[in-house]
């Protein structure tokens, strides 16, 4: 999401296709959180649509998915502080640093009107430490990445690792992380109204997913955009090394990766997604995540090398410019979906199934929308605000 666009000449295509299909994963895991109590999240069967097709749709979510293309986004954000303000000079930082504090005003009006999932305010705060820290080693970047990534690993294995000594007796409505029948009932009631109530439980949503963003998993974050900066100083993200340098990384990532999450979906299943035996998928997929993206980011590498396929990146590419306007785009038409009286109150109402054909009619929208739309405008809609008001004045908006 660049409020300071790079000029034409010298963009890198890559980063704007692989900005686009993580755009486009994204969606497919942020789409329950917007049809579903939050507690339908904890424990996925107290979703009374969670059956037969559902579970296969949550098991290749998870698989697929889950962490994969926001670990591909985290990477892009690091990146994209090197390409803007540069290595050496800091007179853009001012203007970086201002880019930050509306992301952190966006995101919060975007968390605590429209959706409690927003990921801008995190990455606003870690966008203004990371920073700092663009001009250390490869090497280094690497180092502290990893290590950060490392503590906060730890930490999400002990949180969910907790639920495994929960005793037996003990239910998960006792201690609150199975929601009763009509605890459940009266969510999917406040959001069918879609008065006050319900954005108290947004708001009180917002909160806890900040908390959790910035506490438990900051050092992911942050982590995972020294990565980037790391990736990008060595040409793996512009697709600077040779095909078959990329299609190693590719195999040995998505070999490794993809596995162990198919393991620890197949062990919940198994288990039937027991809240004691979440730890195992949890802690399993959070390792094999960073490697199944490296996988997936090492195949757009090899599509964006290819001249014969130039026609197929672009659509990708234009989503990948107006990543800000399209990630807001998917609450404002999920919000409408799903929330009564400004909408049509399909919440609590949707199965797993039924989200998959809402994800793939706004993929195609999206893919069209952005292709149109910049061979008339120079920026997406709200990468032409965040702009305007990053300089303070307006922008040209027309090519």
């Amino acid at each position: 999401m660049n409020a300071n666009p790079v000029a034409a000449e010298n963009r890198h295509q890559s980063l704007d296709v692989l900005r686009g299909i993580a755009i486009l994963g994204i969606l497919v895991m942020n789409i329950p959180f917007f049809f579903l109590p939050m507690q339908a999240q904890q424990y996925l069967p107290s979703d009374p649509l969670f059956t037969g097709a559902s579970i296969d749709v949550w098991f290749y979510s998870h698989v697929f998915f889950e962490m994969k293309f926001i670990t591909i986004f985290s990477a892009l954000f690091g990146a994209g502080i090197i390409l803007m303000v540069g290595e050496e000079a800091d007179a853009s930082r001012k203007v970086h640093f201002s880019r930050m504090r509306w992301l952190l005003l966006i995101g919060l009006i975007h968390a605590y009107v429209l959706w409690y999932g927003d990921i801008l305010v995190s990455y606003a705060v870690f966008g203004m430490i990371a920073v700092y820290f663009r001009r250390m080693s490869i090497g280094k970047l690497l180092f502290w990445g990893l290590f950060w990534i490392a503590i906060a690993g730890l930490l999400f294995f002990a949180v969910f690792g907790s639920m495994a000594l929960i005793p037996e007796e003990m239910s998960g409505t006792d201690i609150g992380i199975i929601p009763t029948p009509e605890a459940y009932q009266e969510v999917v009631a406040a959001y069918q109204a879609g008065g006050l109530e319900r954005l108290g439980i947004n708001a009180f949503g917002a909160a806890m997913g900040q908390v959790m963003g910035m506490g438990l998993f900051g050092g992911r974050i942050i982590g995972v955009m020294f990565l980037g900066m790391a990736l990008f100083k060595m040409g793996f993200l512009t697709a600077q090394w040779s095909v078959a340098r990329y299609g190693m990384v590719a195999v040995i990532g998505l070999a490794i990766g993809l596995p162990l999450s198919w393991w620890g979906g197949q062990h919940m299943i198994a288990a039937e997604f027991d809240f004691r035996a979440f730890w195992v998928p949890q802690t399993l997929n959070y390792v094999a995540s960073l490697f199944t993206a490296i996988g997936y980011a090492a195949v757009v590498m090899i599509v964006c090398k290819l001249p014969f396929l130039a026609m197929v990146r672009y659509p990708f590419g234009a989503m990948g410019r107006m990543a800000f306007t399209n990630y807001l785009s998917h609450s404002l038409i999920l919000v409408f979906l799903s929330i009564g009286g400004i909408g049509l109150g399909w919440f609590g109402e949707v199965s797993r199934v039924q989200m998959v054909q809402i994800v793939a009619a706004i993929w195609v929208g999206q893919l069209v929308v952005s292709t149109f739309w910049l061979q008339v405008f120079r920026f997406g809609p709200l990468e032409w605000l965040w702009r305007s008001l990053t300089y303070g004045k307006l922008q040209p908006f027309l090519k």
